[in-house]
């Protein structure tokens, strides 16, 4: 189907301000903007009982508490950005909202970016911060957008392989392979804030060692047995490159017998849950989600 007329209005709301892609800006200035950017994008977040910045192992966590229950069960999220933008400052709204409206505390980790620290720095923080979290929260649960998708599903692996339960993975618009090259990802996403060129900018920045790029902590579409891994819900957008490979990784688990609630956002690009305020169909994806921690998680507790 054709772009959402949403999204058609706020793309070309982006050329008539000049909005430069983060790979044409100092890092601290792509840093910021990206966080700036937050407010008009989301519009105000859903109230929550409180928010505390606490230490999880040595890794910074924000835990977003819906309610004065002193042990709610939990999500484990990890943000986007391409490993190099990107924070709980980015987050923080997106996380207040799903923490209200699913019951659920939500404990943004705030891993260490690259290119100062590259793979495996924030796969390691990620799976520091969960294990953290199965001390003091349960049931638990994984989740991130773009990147932070990666990060989700290769955590869901180390947890499977280290006898950590996790009732649900939620993966947004995951990465999920290593592409080789820029060229891998096609056209889709020409003319949007994501595209085939900045995808693989990131990665240049990520992953320095390409000899290691078939890791599963770094492609987890490309682990050798995916069975044995919690349900999973897997979000994406048409007009994204990351798409096909978000829908590969629901097609592998199937195949390994994994439960999958898949659902492909016709019309809207990607970052799109991070932009009720502008795209309507992003705060039904917030809904589902919230309804999917809800589901997986406040009946386990019981």
């Amino acid at each position: 189907m054709p772009l959402d007329p949403q999204v058609v209005a706020y793309l070309a709301r982006l050329r008539e301000l000049g909005v430069q892609p983060v790979s044409d800006l100092p890092l601290e200035t792509a840093r910021g903007n990206y966080d700036a950017g937050t407010a008009g994008l989301f519009g105000e977040p859903d109230e929550i009982e409180s928010v505390e910045d606490l230490d999880a192992d040595g890794v910074p966590v924000r835990v977003y508490r819906p309610s004065l229950d002193e042990s709610p069960p939990a999500v484990v999220y990890l943000h986007g950005g391409g490993w190099v933008v990107g924070g709980p400052d980015s987050h923080d709204a997106l996380c207040r909202t799903l923490a209200a409206r699913s019951g659920c505390a939500v404990i943004a980790v705030d891993y260490r970016r690259a290119p100062e620290h590259p793979y495996p720095a924030a796969i390691e923080d990620a799976w520091t911060a969960t294990r953290w979290a199965a001390e003091r929260f349960a049931p638990l649960a994984v989740a991130g957008d773009s990147a932070g998708g990666q990060l989700a599903a290769s955590v869901a692996l180390r947890a499977r392989d280290g006898g950590l339960p996790l009732a649900l993975q939620a993966l947004i618009y995951p990465v999920t392979d290593h592409p080789g090259s820029a060229a891998s990802y096609g056209t889709v996403g020409e003319g949007t804030p994501l595209n085939g060129e900045l995808m693989w900018w990131f990665w240049s920045r990520y992953l320095t060692d390409e000899a290691r790029a078939a890791e599963p902590d770094c492609s987890p579409l490309r682990a050798p047995d995916l069975s044995g891994l919690p349900p999973t819900v897997i979000l994406t957008a048409e007009f994204d490159p990351l798409h096909p490979e978000g829908e590969a990784y629901a097609a592998r688990l199937r195949q390994a017998g994994v439960p999958v609630s898949e659902r492909r956002y016709d019309g809207l690009i990607h970052g799109f849950i991070r932009m009720p305020a502008v795209l309507d169909r992003a705060g039904e994806a917030i809904d589902e989600l919230a309804d999917a921690f809800a589901a997986a998680l406040i009946p386990a507790r019981r």
